[in-house]
């Protein structure tokens, strides 16, 4: 089956919410290069294509190089990534496959000890936004 609905053509008012989270998180200090860092890696954990495709574009805009988004699928074994990138997207795994077994403690006071209380409260919105938009994004199987 190809043919899938397209949910903002059907209910545009449950993505007005949804826009309003976008809009909080433009505003936010994560530094632009770590909220693309942390869509593509959700993405990639959830397979959601769609998001990847847009999402590296994205990041290519905002100045990443081609290598670091090579690596990002292997970033624990990469020397590419700084100590809060690292700790960030340990948080977005984490985060993204919660009922496997949560968030640890170590991550979460690593990236508290990194970021500070409001900056890691930012992070968890946007790794909890990707999240919900990777899953209409493959429920509907939509095509970048």
């Amino acid at each position: 089956m190809t043919n899938r609905i397209n949910i903002n053509e059907l209910e545009p008012a449950a993505y007005q919410p949804m826009f309003g989270l976008e809009a909080y998180l433009s505003a936010t200090d994560l530094e632009p290069k770590l909220k693309e860092l942390i869509k593509i890696k959700a993405s990639i954990t959830n397979q959601c294509a769609y998001c990847v495709q847009m999402h590296t574009e994205q990041a290519r805009k905002q100045g990443e190089t081609e290598q670091r988004l090579y690596a990002l699928s292997v970033w624990q074994e990469s020397p590419l990534f700084t100590d809060t990138e690292r700790a960030v997207l340990a948080l977005t795994e984490e985060v993204t496959l919660i009922s496997a077994s949560g968030v640890s403690d170590e991550t979460y006071s690593r990236c508290l000890a990194l970021l500070g209380e409001h900056t890691l409260a930012q992070c968890i919105m946007q790794i909890v936004t990707i999240n919900m938009w990777n899953r209409i994004a493959l429920a509907t199987k939509m095509q970048h």
